[in-house]
């Protein structure tokens, strides 16, 4: 079990801290929706969350099967939909790095794991996810 306390800190920030391990962020809404767009809103937590999340679980696939992806980078877009409010879809980018040669079953493994990460099967199938993997 993973416990978390998130404080108001006024003017529309929030700050989160991991009670394990003292960790913080802090969250404020982004400029179309009230707040100054300084950090991290909790919309875009989320859609990172997601990414984090893929990265996480196909490196632990990758380390079981003997390869590596390191310097892999995701980039996020997130988009809103209103009435009501709330993010309508996510689309990834995933980018391996040059030079990184994968197999037809890495890629399979790659894939696989980005796709059935645990944030991944915890997003409402109304939330549309656009993931484009990106083998240089």
């Amino acid at each position: 079990m993973t416990l978390m306390k998130t404080t108001y800190l006024g003017n529309l920030r929030c700050e989160a801290e991991h009670l394990d391990s003292g960790a913080r962020i802090q969250t404020v809404p982004p400029k179309d929706n009230n707040g100054d767009g300084t950090k991290f809103s909790p919309t875009d937590l989320f859609a990172t969350s997601l990414g984090c999340c893929m990265l996480s679980i196909v490196g632990m696939a990758a380390a079981t099967h003997g390869f590596s992806i390191d310097g892999t980078t995701i980039t996020t877009e997130k988009v809103m939909a209103a009435n009501p409010r709330r993010v309508a879809e996510l689309r990834l980018d995933i980018a391996f790095p040059e030079g990184a040669n994968y197999s037809d079953k890495e890629k399979a493994i790659i894939e696989n794991a980005a796709r059935t990460c645990p944030v991944a099967n915890s997003i409402s199938p109304e939330i549309k996810k656009i993931i484009n993997f990106i083998y240089r």
